[in-house]
């Protein structure tokens, strides 16, 4: 059974009220301190209690997605869906090659990485989920104002790209169980496009917003905090279409009548 309809079919077992070992539960909070600091959310917005995969997309579980969705193959997708580059890592439409089974997922663009999420009932994580995930580290739910966590990540930030990726849950688990939301690669996420920020708010909420996990400066509440104003500089030039050799993504899900 491939991984994708073996996840699904555990999922279907397990039921809607079991836990997923594939899946982490976060309980929320009423009033989520982002870094993105607006006048109407200033004093924190709410994140609603949900789940996020424990661990990002591998090439052997977007494999089996473009098996099972051909559409979405390399050298089939429409342009406007996906760049040339698109799983141009893969020798082919289906060979891998040399990425490694378990390595994440890369060279996927935004719309590809919401399809992979339909295609099992679930969805990218918004901005502020992907960015409550994010601020934990291995015992703490907010490890944010430590000067130790962000040069961790600062550190990350520092090694040459080149290098081969790592496999996915490589990394030690965070206090949620959650592997390499910093350390391997970059994210999607569904709707971050619509919290970048030029010099004039006027020009807010445009259809050409990008789909990325990143956003505007201009609006960061802590300029100290220099690994999320490097995420911007990385990710804010990129499009839907686009794809780079370290972005991949992870998916969420919601929890029924869940409440920060």
């Amino acid at each position: 059974m491939n991984t994708v309809l073996a996840l699904a079919f555990a999922a279907a077992l397990a039921g809607p009220g079991a836990a997923d070992p594939d899946w982490a539960r976060l309980p929320g909070n009423p009033a989520f301190k982002s870094v993105l600091a607006y006048e109407d959310t200033r004093a924190g917005v709410p994140v609603r209690a949900f789940e996020l995969m424990r661990r990002p997309v591998s090439n052997a579980d977007f494999l089996a997605f473009v098996r099972a969705h051909p559409q979405w193959q390399r050298g089939g997708v429409p342009a406007v869906f996906a760049e040339s580059r698109y799983l141009q890592h893969w020798t082919g439409a289906l060979d891998p090659g040399k990425a490694a089974a378990a390595q994440p997922v890369v060279h996927v663009s935004w719309f590809a990485a919401q399809a992979y999420c339909e295609s099992l009932g679930t969805r990218l994580p918004s901005w502020t989920e992907w960015e409550y995930a994010a601020a934990a580290d291995e015992t703490r739910e907010d490890a944010r104002q430590d000067p130790v966590w962000r040069e961790r990540i600062l550190g990350w930030y520092a090694n040459p790209s080149s290098r081969p990726l790592a496999d996915v849950a490589s990394q030690p688990a965070d206090v949620h169980g959650i592997h390499d939301l910093h350390g391997l690669i970059w994210e999607w996420v569904d709707d971050a496009g619509s919290l970048l920020m030029s010099a004039d708010n006027r020009e807010q909420g445009g259809a050409d917003k990008l789909q990325f996990c990143g956003a505007g400066a201009l609006s960061a509440a802590d300029r100290e905090n220099y690994a999320v104003l490097m995420r911007t500089a990385m990710l804010s030039a990129l499009q839907a279409e686009d794809v780079t050799a370290n972005l991949g993504f992870r998916c969420a899900r919601n929890l029924a009548g869940a409440t920060p």
